[in-house]
């Protein structure tokens, strides 16, 4: 939202408004997503506590969550924000809790490239709730979540293999193995390194961004190259902790670069 406008002026209205909306249907889509993986959760070690498969909160009361959580977003940003964010936001909340959840993630091992588009969304969702418009800019910068999203769960995965393997989930290294995933780890961590000087190359971006975001990306391809080289899953969580610090990084890099400059 911040990086679409330009001027010294802040539609707070539309921001906050847009963000209490998107914020609701990314709840939505996580309980639909709790709701749907009652089952697989209650088996993997990591997800078994969640409230579901712990019995803390029953199928009726979960439906009931998610269904309102859905309607005040899409009333909130339809009626106080723009149609062009609700539908959007209700595109993505749709891609995430039914594509990705019911279909995508239990038939390929590319579950999470593709159903990473709707986990990419955010920055049109903002642009959209502050323009009205799907702006360049905005798309370039979903293109990086895009790419960022596989290097980011895979080391995830690779910790938990045994968990997605017992559930019966096609994750990348259940189906082809610890080295294949770590390739492809290593691989997108270069290909993001090409795709996030964009902004810069666009002109969304200055210098510092660019200054910022080179070293940035040599880190994350630094921990893929550790993760490649280890003999089973010993850099992975390492891995995937930085790679939230890079994103975080990013977008800190585009906001003062931005605003300040």
């Amino acid at each position: 939202m911040l990086l679409a406008i330009e001027g010294a002026t802040l539609p707070w209205s539309r921001i906050l408004f847009g963000l209490l909306g998107i914020g609701l249907a990314a709840g939505a889509g996580a309980v639909i997503n709790h709701l749907l993986d009652a089952r697989i959760d209650g088996i993997m070690e990591r997800t078994r506590h969640r409230p579901m498969p712990s019995g803390h909160i029953g199928t009726t009361e979960a439906l009931g969550f998610a269904l309102s959580l859905a309607a005040g977003a899409m009333a909130i940003l339809a009626g106080l924000v723009n149609m062009l964010s609700a539908a959007l936001t209700f595109a993505a909340m749709i891609g995430y809790a039914v594509v990705y959840t019911s279909f995508l993630k239990h038939t390929t091992p590319q579950n999470i490239v593709w159903g990473g588009a709707a986990g990419a969304s955010p920055p049109v969702l903002g642009a959209a709730a502050v323009t009205g418009e799907i702006t360049l800019d905005a798309l370039l910068l979903s293109l990086i979540i895009f790419i960022w999203t596989p290097p980011h769960f895979w080391p995830l995965a690779i910790r938990r293999v045994d968990d997605y393997r017992h559930a019966g989930i096609p994750m990348l290294p259940v189906t082809h193995g610890l080295h294949f995933t770590k390739t492809r780890v290593l691989l997108y961590s270069i290909l993001l390194m090409a795709v996030a000087p964009l902004p810069f190359a666009t002109r969304n971006a200055e210098v510092l961004y660019l200054a910022g975001v080179i070293p940035l990306g040599l880190g994350f391809i630094w921990h893929a190259w550790r993760l490649y080289r280890g003999e089973r899953d010993e850099h992975a969580m390492a891995t995937f902790r930085y790679s939230i610090f890079y994103l975080f990084g990013l977008f800190a890099l585009l906001l003062v670069d931005h605003w300040l400059l």
